[in-house]
C-alpha cells in the first residue's frame, strides 16, 4: 500500500517546542487491562500540557473556538478518545505499539497517534474519513449523536473524532501507511492528526 494521506496533514516534528511521545506494547499486557491505562495516560499528558500554560494569558481571541485548548479537561478528552480509539480499532494480529505523540507549538498543540489498522476497521475509518471531509460535521456529530441514543452498541460512530471538530474545532487529517516489521507480514498502519489552536 502507497501512502495514501487524508486533510491537511502536518507531519511531526519540526525541532522547536515542546513534545512528548508515548509507547503501548501490545504484547505487555492485554488489552482489557490496557483499556484502564488509557485514562491515566490521557491525565498524565493533560497535567503535563498544563504547566505551560499556568500563568500565561490566554492569546487566542478567535470567537470560533467555543472551548479553550488551555483546557485541562480538553486536553484530557481528546488524549483519551484518541487512545481508546487507537486501543480499539488496532490489528489485534499485529506487534506494532499504538504510539501517542503531541508537540506544543507557539500558536497549536498537535496531537498525532500511531496504530495498526485491521483491513475491515481501515474501510470503516476511510468511509467515515470521506463522510467528514464531504459534508458537514455538525450534522454527522447530530446524525451519530441519536444513532448512539437509539442503539447502546454503536461503537464505530466516531463520535469522539466528531466532537474533537465541533466542540474543539480541532483539524483532523489522517494517513495511512504500510511498516514492515522483522517476522512479520507487511503491517498497515494509521496516523490520526489532531491539531488544536491555541
Amino acid at each position: 500500500m502507497t501512502t495514501q494521506i487524508f486533510g491537511d496533514f502536518i507531519e511531526e516534528f519540526k525541532s522547536d517546542g515542546d513534545y512528548l511521545k508515548l509507547g503501548f506494547s501490545p504484547g505487555s499486557i492485554p488489552l482489557q487491562r490496557r483499556w484502564r491505562t488509557n485514562g491515566l495516560s490521557a491525565d498524565f499528558i493533560a497535567d503535563y500540557l498544563e504547566v505551560f500554560f499556568i500563568g500565561q494569558p490566554a492569546t487566542n481571541s478567535d470567537p470560533t473556538i467555543p472551548i479553550p485548548v488551555r483546557s485541562r479537561n480538553a486536553v484530557k478528552y481528546i488524549a483519551n478518545e484518541l487512545l481508546e480509539n487507537a486501543m480499539k480499532f488496532s490489528d489485534e494480529n499485529s506487534e506494532y505499539s499504538t504510539r501517542i505523540a503531541f508537540h506544543l507549538y507557539s500558536d497549536k498543540l498537535i496531537f498525532h497517534v500511531t496504530n495498526s489498522i485491521a483491513s475491515q476497521n481501515m474501510k470503516r475509518l476511510k468511509a467515515f474519513i470521506k463522510e467528514v471531509t464531504h459534508g458537514e460535521p455538525s450534522e454527522l456529530y447530530f446524525r451519530c449523536m441519536e444513532a448512539n441514543a437509539s442503539d447502546e452498541n454503536s461503537g464505530h460512530s466516531g463520535l469522539g473524532l466528531l466532537s474533537m471538530i465541533c466542540d474543539y474545532s480541532a483539524q483532523l487529517a489522517w494517513k495511512f501507511d504500510t511498516i514492515q516489521m522483522a517476522q512479520e507480514a507487511p503491517t498497515p498502519v494509521v496516523t490520526t492528526m489532531v491539531c488544536l489552536k491555541i
